[in-house]
């Protein structure tokens, strides 16, 4: 009973981590890209990442919290702007090639020694040389507070403020997405998506509609990397094409095309994910080991995905009549 109380509370405690908020974020970039426009993005993990660094470096430099949060997004910006210009006037599949390699490009040139003055290399950057910023901003008093039977110190990485703060994030991410998509210039993304031609024959500039939603998703997507980092350190092969794949997996679990199927996606993915791994380490880690935990659960994600894509394209909250597969 025991081992089945701490299965369920770590799976609980998941629920609401900054990595799965970070992770609902993103999605809810990927979900302008692909569920509201059409726009097949496999480099999400990619613009995370140089969120993630943008965010690292300028506070490092001295930047006050909200100046390095505007860089994390100009660089989210700046990344859809150098993807965008050369491919979108392609079809949908072109800039999927694009953006999966671009996102490894950027691993990369992180993991690299030629910029390791700023990104630290392979080892990346400690979260203690970039955080006290964020922890300042904190109203919450000293100590521990524990709601039901999840307990966390008040202020620090792993903290309720860390918590407090990527969530509102989210919501503030899902009311823009809920403003945009009810205004003409969303029911204009939706009928690109559909029927890009037709939207063309209306006099619209289908470049510049694509343009400005990759632009905003990579945004929502530079956010989503710095809430990833924000109670842990920036490491850039740990948010590579894995990142990426459970971000596709958030979007479809949840839903594309919807305001709240990326946030749910997230919370139902993780905490289910959690509950796997953390289960399979108490009743198989003596036969297994970690390692091979880890695998299965890589291996059962992949599953999932594949069943997803081919029995509810839509979705856990999506209609089929507005989005499947083949549409695209």
């Amino acid at each position: 009973m025991d081992d089945f109380t701490r299965i369920l509370t770590q799976s609980l405690a998941e629920l609401i981590a900054p990595t799965t908020a970070a992770f609902a974020l993103a999605a809810i970039g990927l979900n302008l890209h692909f569920g509201y426009t059409g726009l097949l993005n496999m480099g999400q993990a990619g613009f995370m990442l140089l969120g993630a660094y943008g965010f690292g470096i300028a506070t490092i430099a001295g930047a006050p919290f909200l100046l390095a949060l505007l860089v994390a997004i100009g660089a989210g910006i700046v990344f859809a702007l150098i993807l965008g210009i050369p491919t979108l006037k392609l079809r949908g599949d072109y800039l999927a090639i694009v953006t999966i390699s671009a996102a490894e490009i950027v691993r990369w040139l992180g993991r690299s020694t030629v910029f390791q003055e700023w990104t630290g290399g392979a080892s990346g950057l400690l979260g203690k040389t970039y955080k006290e910023s964020f922890q300042a901003l904190s109203f919450l008093p000293e100590g521990r507070t524990a709601i039901g039977p999840l307990e966390y110190i008040n202020n620090g990485s792993d903290s309720w403020w860390t918590r407090l703060f990527a969530w509102g994030l989210v919501l503030l991410a899902v009311l823009f997405v809920w403003l945009v998509t009810r205004s003409p210039w969303g029911r204009v993304l939706k009928g690109i998506r559909e029927d890009e031609d037709a939207v063309r024959a209306l006099g619209k500039n289908v470049y510049a509609m694509k343009m400005q939603a990759l632009v905003l998703g990579g945004a929502l997507g530079a956010l989503g990397g710095v809430l990833y980092v924000l109670p842990s350190a920036i490491t850039p092969d740990a948010m590579g094409r894995t990142m990426t794949f459970f971000t596709w997996t958030v979007l479809l679990l949840g839903g594309a095309a919807t305001l709240f199927g990326p946030v749910l996606g997230s919370m139902l993915f993780f905490f289910v994910y959690m509950a796997l791994r953390t289960g399979m380490r108490t009743g198989l880690g003596d036969v297994l080991g970690s390692t091979k935990v880890e695998q299965i659960g890589g291996i059962l994600v992949g599953v999932t995905l594949m069943l997803l894509v081919i029995f509810r394209p839509q979705g856990i909250l999506g209609n089929k009549k507005e989005l499947a597969f083949h549409g695209h």
